[in-house]
């Protein structure tokens, strides 16, 4: 797992590799790129010393890794790059971070190894923070207002401007996304019925979100950025992004029958 790490570590600052490569880059966008790859980082290092005390199933613990690894393609790679000058490219990145990565990492579950790594008082601070995943629709607005939020044009472009803002509207994405697919795909038996619905809203207000963009009639982020484009981004949001959130319906809804059957057949 470490020679994984170490790889992984090398190509990030390989020359090239990445579109903001600290070595290569200047200024704040070089510093607020090293700033986000450290953090991953952690999370990767942490990530692997708690599975020396806490063992995780092999799938879960690849599925991690991998995560891991489309984290760092994703918010430093070239896409993000592409997404300065293309709202479909930025559309994409979204679509990874909210609809890929973030159920990915809950179905990985590395919170026991979290747990083990950061000690008795990390541990509490871990549940403290997934304390809110016990309420499926409480994630689902705050997820959903961070979504409406960040695609208003007067801070999307502020996103794109200031590095610093655009690493704050990633962590609003990845951090509501993870509160949001945990408490679905992890929900209480009581709870399952508010996972589905958290599910079913969730597709219904993104949905309508990128059929906005598809069928709007004028570029919203700026002349620079064509309509086609702007379409483009529109159906990425609506067409593709809807794919996961319906899959999940289903296996939730499964979930769900399945408990409604056992119930009666013990009445």
């Amino acid at each position: 797992m470490y020679l994984i790490i170490l790889v992984a570590t090398l190509l990030f600052w390989s020359t090239g590799a990445w579109a903001h490569n600290p070595f290569t880059s200047g200024g704040q966008d070089a510093f607020s790129a090293s700033l986000t790859a450290v953090i991953v980082l952690i999370f990767w290092i942490i990530y692997v010393w708690g599975c020396r005390y806490a063992t995780a199933v092999a799938w879960r613990r690849w599925l991690f890794h991998i995560t891991i690894l489309i984290t760092f393609f994703t918010i430093l790679g070239p896409l993000d790059e592409w997404a300065e000058h293309s709202s479909a490219a930025h559309m994409t990145q979204h679509m990874f971070m909210m609809v890929i990565i973030a159920p990915a990492f809950a179905l990985a579950r590395p919170l026991p190894q979290f747990y083990r790594a950061c000690g008795a008082y990390g541990e509490r601070l871990w549940k403290y923070a997934f304390k809110i995943t016990q309420y499926p629709m409480v994630c689902t607005y705050f997820h959903g207002m961070m979504i409406w939020f960040w695609h208003i044009p007067k801070f999307y472009m502020l996103a794109l401007e200031n590095p610093w803002i655009h690493v704050f509207e990633h962590a609003c994405f990845l951090i509501s996304a993870v509160w949001f697919w945990w408490a679905c795909l992890h929900a209480f038996t009581r709870n399952v019925p508010y996972a589905l619905l958290a599910l079913l809203v969730t597709l219904m207000h993104t949905g309508f979100l990128g059929a906005f963009l598809t069928f709007g009639s004028t570029p919203f982020y700026g002349e620079s950025r064509n309509l086609a484009d702007q379409q483009l981004a529109g159906l990425i949001m609506w067409v593709v992004g809807g794919v996961p959130y319906i899959t999940a319906a289903f296996w939730v809804g499964h979930r769900w029958y399945r408990q409604l059957q056992r119930k009666s057949l013990t009445v």
